[in-house]
């Protein structure tokens, strides 16, 4: 477990699905095993990993606890989580550069749905 704040699951990096994803695979479970756990199908957990939706608080309970994780670390990055993974063992040399580009690819696509959320907010208010 990790209550470090680490870049490779942080809010900046990583998604409520990723963290999802990660802690399922540390507990080496399949999507299918994890869903029949928490009595949910597994289009539905597949609907979380994929960040499409996000799963009811009673669930999300459930599912910190069968992943050994806090909540806080799930929906944050912050908090009891999961180590990251070694970059080195997982990335080879000639793909850190790709790596690198899919990340500030995500931190884009982040700050442009805040900033999609913020519009949305605006015209809905003026409804």
């Amino acid at each position: 477990m990790n209550d470090d704040n680490n870049d490779w699951f942080g809010p900046q990096t990583a998604t409520f699905g990723d963290r999802l994803a990660a802690a399922r695979d540390q507990a080496g479970m399949t999507q299918a095993q994890l869903a029949r756990r928490l009595g949910v199908r597994k289009a539905t957990l597949t609907g979380w990993e994929d960040d499409l939706s996000e799963p009811r608080a009673n669930k999300l309970h459930a599912v910190a606890g069968v992943l050994n994780v806090s909540i806080m670390w799930l929906l944050t990055g912050e908090g009891d989580g999961v180590s990251e993974p070694d970059d080195d063992a997982i990335i080879e040399p000639d793909m850190s550069h790709a790596v690198a580009e899919l990340r500030a690819i995500q931190g884009e696509l982040r700050r442009l749905a805040e900033r999609a959320g913020r519009l949305e907010k605006k015209l809905r208010s003026r409804v």
